[in-house]
């Protein structure tokens, strides 16, 4: 499996899925991200994304989930195997695209920021599993 790839396997699909990671209550958050984890007994990551209908259009909400999905794929190799994953926009990120124009937050959002959200979410993580 090419290292860059996201095959249907690296994903969760399925409602179950989603709430057995969030069940675990491994969880933290920044300005723009809420990251949840959980262990799993697969070969590699798997991630579950959810962006509500509090972006109410499909457009945004889209544009959310493709700036997730290709940061997560792009650092796969950085990313601990044997894990489960769900990325949402935090609540702190909803509030301040709300107060503002949606649209234009969004717009804003650049994938550097994604990215760095999420890898300093799952070393935040990380350390808490090693502290705690």
């Amino acid at each position: 499996m090419n290292r860059f790839s996201f095959p249907k396997t690296s994903r969760l699909i399925n409602n179950g899925q989603f709430k057995a990671v969030m069940a675990r209550n491994m969880h933290a958050s920044d300005r723009l991200l809420t990251l949840f984890m959980a262990e799993n007994n697969a070969e590699c990551p798997r991630l579950g994304l959810a962006v509500g209908t509090c972006f109410r259009s499909a457009v945004i909400r889209n544009r959310i989930k493709r700036l997730l999905r290709e940061a997560f794929r792009k650092n796969q190799h950085k990313i601990p195997k044997g894990f489960d994953y769900v990325i949402m926009p935090s609540p702190q990120f909803i509030k301040e695209a709300k107060a503002s124009q949606p649209k234009q937050a969004v717009k804003n959002l650049t994938f550097e920021s994604i990215e760095n959200s999420l890898l300093n979410l799952i070393n935040r993580i990380g350390q808490k599993k090693l502290n705690g």
